[in-house]
């Protein structure tokens, strides 16, 4: 089978991320116009049958690989360290620097939020309330026994990301111990990975097709004019966004790494695309490991732990949603949450997140929880509900940059980032444009 990329009239070739740009595009014209038709036999076998077929279908996809990718890629980067001490130090440099961009996430995003005031005035006439029930708080101290898994197999069934990454990396330090008698284990295991990538290739092909029925059907079910009576709350929360992702995260990645953050954000264009269209940072893994590794130069056995460990427990995106949620719903109720409701926010945003699946719509269940601690309606989520999908596609592109700039700040301070693959341009893509992630020819 011939390499996935397309060739043109003049001889180039178009990298997978732009095929997958003008998918989206067309997606959005799509569902847009289906969304104006709003024609019941379209929306039942169009919308809700064939488009909700190829998103599920290539969303599960993506799925299907997470639990092998990173069992077999961290355990393959603990082996690689080779040292226990390192590993540690790597451990918690990553967990520290995700609290840290969770809370500064939420911090940025109640201030603006604070300043902006989305909220204000607005009309509860009709408001219908929210189905969503009341999520209870966590515990610090159950928040980090629930890491341990009783049952291994289980965990790896449910996809329960905290204590996969644990077992296996329990499981990676038994054989560290066991020195030249793990070899083959560990060649097994290399090879294991290098069959979970090839895997991941063949996935790709088909994402400008899953992308495209992703967005459509989105487009098709909400519509723009779900945006019009919560606009200040959507305008406040994408430019909370976009200031993290395009301000924060470039700032800590050139002071604390020295990284060019526009050559970085640039090499992850393609993960941050898929992000966008799939809503879920687990699902999302894949891809954003292949781009910190093959396109940013940071070293496999960094990436192999960071990337699953960030995609569980970093929650910049989502964390910037629950504060912008809470000033905006405490607004519509007149309630003064106070200097000790946001410092309650800052924790419950940062507690909630590390014990929390990166898939769609978690962010409203998080919500729920930082509303029961503040005292506000949980009712008030049906507010913001319409327009949630639509955001919670731009925060989990905001998550998983989150994540990889992490990896990128810990890889340089361990000396495991390529500088010359972070400064060449054109390595891990085929053709013009940006990254092609099926990179090697399939016979």
């Amino acid at each position: 089978m011939a390499d996935a990329t397309t060739e043109t009239s003049g001889g180039s070739q178009m990298s997978l991320t732009m095929k997958i740009m003008i998918a989206m595009g067309l997606g959005i014209v799509v569902g847009v116009i289906l969304n104006a038709i709003d024609s019941s036999f379209l929306n039942t076998h169009l919308v809700a049958g064939f488009f909700a077929m190829i998103g599920t279908m290539f969303v599960n996809a993506l799925k299907m690989l997470v639990v092998p990718l990173v069992f077999f890629s961290l355990l393959g980067g603990v082996t690689g360290i080779g040292d226990i001490r390192v590993l540690g130090r790597v451990g918690s440099k990553s967990f520290a620097l995700y609290i840290a961009t969770t809370a500064l996430a939420i911090t940025v995003a109640l201030v603006l939020a604070t300043l902006i005031g989305p909220g204000r005035g607005f009309d509860m006439t009709g408001l219908e309330t929210s189905d969503i029930s009341g999520a209870e708080a966590p515990s610090v101290w159950g928040v980090f026994a629930a890491i341990v898994p009783t049952n291994p197999i289980q965990a790896f069934a449910s996809g329960e990301m905290l204590q996969v990454i644990f077992y296996t990396v329990i499981l990676g330090i038994a054989v560290l111990m066991l020195g030249g008698r793990s070899k083959p284990f560990i060649e097994a295991c290399d090879y294991m990975n290098e069959v979970m990538m090839k895997i991941v290739d063949l996935v790709m092909r088909a994402a400008p097709y899953g992308v495209f029925a992703l967005i459509a059907k989105t487009f098709a079910e909400q519509g723009i004019s779900l945006f019009l009576p919560v606009m200040a709350y959507v305008v406040t929360l994408v430019a909370a966004l976009f200031i993290h992702l395009f301000i924060t995260l470039p700032t800590m990645l050139k002071t604390l790494a020295g990284l060019n953050p526009l050559v970085f954000m640039k090499k992850m264009r393609p993960a941050q695309i898929f992000a966008f269209s799939t809503a879920s940072s687990n699902a999302t893994i894949p891809v954003t490991y292949q781009c910190a590794t093959e396109r940013v130069g940071v070293d496999k056995s960094v990436a192999s732990f960071c990337i699953p460990f960030g995609a569980t427990i970093n929650m910049d995106g989502t964390a910037i949603m629950q504060g912008v949620a809470t000033v905006f719903l405490a607004n519509v109720y007149g309630i003064d949450l106070g200097l000790m409701g946001y410092i309650t926010v800052i924790g419950m945003a940062v507690l909630a997140s590390i014990g929390t699946a990166g898939v769609p719509g978690v962010g409203l269940v998080m919500l729920t929880m930082v509303l029961g601690q503040v005292g506000l309606p949980i009712e008030g989520i049906a507010i913001i509900l319409g327009v949630d999908r639509l955001m919670d596609m731009i925060r989990t592109a905001v998550n998983i940059t989150g994540d990889a700039v992490v990896t990128s700040i810990v890889a340089k301070g361990e000396g495991k980032i390529d500088l010359d693959v972070f400064n060449d341009p054109n390595a891990g893509m085929v053709g013009e444009g940006d990254a092609e992630l099926p990179h090697h020819a399939i016979a």
